[in-house]
């Protein structure tokens, strides 16, 4: 359990990751080591449990604080701390990493929305306030609530779920709506593979959340709001649950937040396990307890959205961005980032990658720089290949679109989409016509089901593709496949079917070589889309 920092300057104090991450590879453990170590020693220690500085090649990452700042060690299991700590790890010596403040991978990013993250108790309500929690809030409650939505608009805040679209706007569009009850409602239904973000901010910062929704919820009229959790996050459910009621207990949430008259309420909501519910309205009708399936729009969720209310639906990033906006205002907010893409964005490194974790950093950084940079280029040792950006709908891109600045526009201008910032790396072993053959099957065995060509396209895509492997007239096929593309991408309902196609064209195109020629390739069968289904049932 986190303890709060004692003010007993003779005290040593310890910092280990309680994240999900972390504790999938011993944190917890290690804690205890630590803490067992510490009294065998016979020294005065409190162990702290924060989120993930976000250097996942590192954890569990131990820092112990030192007049000069925090030092780190990592990776560290259990079995090491006894060792650690006759060597001087309670003291900041021994074979540490340095100052973590002070690594290349901490050191190059901009961090904004991740400015809290690893480094505070993230359920220690005073911790937050003395590292610049509820700045934003409390400038909020001094303004005209069309203040508030015109700061946001004025940022050039977009929306960090995919879509891009601007927050301000949107939050206009539900002010301006007459209605007696209004909604908030966070998506963190982070089922993009390669995703992991809103994860890392509910684990290790959740008050920022709340603040963020509350000053929405105070922007546009609304009172109630929910975060809708995808079921496979237990960690960050329990630590956003008990975040919800500290804040009431402190009255940041309630009926009088903050002493101010207003009120704003957050329920936390867990999802059922579909990917579908990502998608905004799919993600209205489960909160309504209905399956979730996607709606026809218009009417947009800003006019009637939850329950038939005016409802702002925001991504946990963009919700957590706002505070920024406020706290320090549009213009130093807006001052970061290129183009019509502002501020900063969480990318997240992942797949074949030797430095996976989190880099937040300003728009423009390019492709390079994340996965050769920052990522250290692949796990295997071997060539990149390839890298997918934007989660399983994502284009496919090789290595000579590796100059390409991650902005809206430039990924938009090659094919390809931001989506939430995931970035999957593949060495030159991948097999990319096996790749998309992954994403049709993808979105047959997710798709909702409500339009034809996303729920019988993606089928057939399989079909097609399955032909292709085997040897079956390439060309001919190939053909068939862009119709089929076609076809998904204009008529599907939703991104779902709407976006299949993308990463699908994509390898067609800069991989055309793995459509053809597929004999001696040495790979496994193609299984029937029929029996993956069954055995994920």
């Amino acid at each position: 359990m986190s303890r709060a920092v004692p003010s007993d300057a003779s005290r040593v104090v310890v910092h280990v990751p309680r994240d999900s991450a972390a504790r999938s590879v011993g944190a917890d453990e290690v804690a205890a080591a630590i803490e067992h170590a510490a009294v065998a020693a016979g020294r005065d220690v409190t162990v702290v449990r924060t989120g993930t500085r976000g250097m996942l090649w590192l954890e569990p990452l131990v820092e112990v604080t030192t007049e000069a700042g925090r030092v780190g060690y990592g990776p560290v299991t259990a079995d090491e701390v006894d060792g650690l700590v006759a060597a001087g790890l309670l003291d900041g010596a021994g074979p540490s990493l340095g100052l973590v403040d002070e690594l290349p991978w901490l050191r190059r990013q901009r961090r904004v929305t991740f400015a809290r993250v690893g480094i505070v108790d993230p359920l220690d309500a005073d911790e937050y306030l003395a590292h610049g929690g509820l700045r934003g809030l409390r400038r909020a409650l001094t303004m005209a609530p069309e203040l508030v939505v015109e700061e946001v608009v004025g940022s050039g805040l977009r929306g960090r779920g995919g879509a891009g679209f601007p927050a301000g706007i949107k939050w206009r569009t539900v002010a301006g709506a007459d209605a007696e009850q209004k909604y908030v409602c966070a998506n963190a239904d982070e089922g993009d593979s390669g995703t992991f973000a809103d994860r890392a901010v509910l684990e290790g910062d959740p008050f920022q959340l709340l603040e963020g929704m509350t000053i929405a919820g105070l922007a546009v009229g609304a009172t109630q709001g929910f975060v809708y959790v995808r079921s496979e996050y237990p960690d960050a459910v329990a630590t956003l649950g008990a975040a919800v009621d500290i804040a009431r207990g402190r009255g940041w949430l309630g009926p009088d937040v903050l002493g101010s008259g207003r009120s704003f309420d957050v329920e936390v909501r867990v999802g059922a396990g579909a990917y579908i519910c990502g998608e905004e309205t799919a993600m209205l009708e489960s909160l309504e307890g209905r399956r979730g399936m996607v709606r026809a729009k218009p009417p947009i969720p800003a006019l009637q959205g939850l329950f038939g209310m005016p409802t702002v639906v925001n991504n946990v990033l963009t919700l957590c961005a706002v505070t920024s906006v406020l706290a320090d205002g549009a213009e130093a907010y807006a001052a970061l980032g290129v183009g019509r893409s502002r501020g900063t964005q969480v990318f997240q490194l992942g797949g074949n990658v030797a430095r996976g974790g989190i880099v937040e950093t300003a728009f423009g950084a390019t492709i390079d720089e994340l996965v050769n940079g920052f990522g250290g280029g692949t796990a295997s040792g071997r060539p990149v290949r390839a890298v997918q950006i934007g989660g399983p709908l994502g284009a496919y891109l090789p290595v000579d679109h590796f100059d390409l600045p991650m902005d809206y526009e430039a990924l938009a201008e090659a094919g390809a989409m931001l989506g939430h910032g995931g970035v999957v790396v593949f060495d030159d072993s991948v097999d990319m016509a096996r790749q998309a053959r992954f994403a049709m099957e993808f979105c047959a065995a997710e798709s909702c089901g409500k339009c034809t060509p996303c729920r019988l396209g993606a089928v057939r895509g399989v079909e097609v593709i399955d032909r292709v492997l085997a040897g079956d007239d390439p060309d001919g096929n190939l053909a068939l496949l862009e119709d089929l593309c076609e076809v998904m991408t204009d008529g599907s309902l939703c991104a779902m079917g709407g976006l299949t196609p993308m990463p699908v064209r994509s390898a067609v195109a800069g991989f055309t070589e793995d459509f053809h020629d597929r004999a001696g390739r040495g790979l496994l069968p193609v299984v029937p889309l029929t029996q993956n289904r069954t055995e994920s049932s």
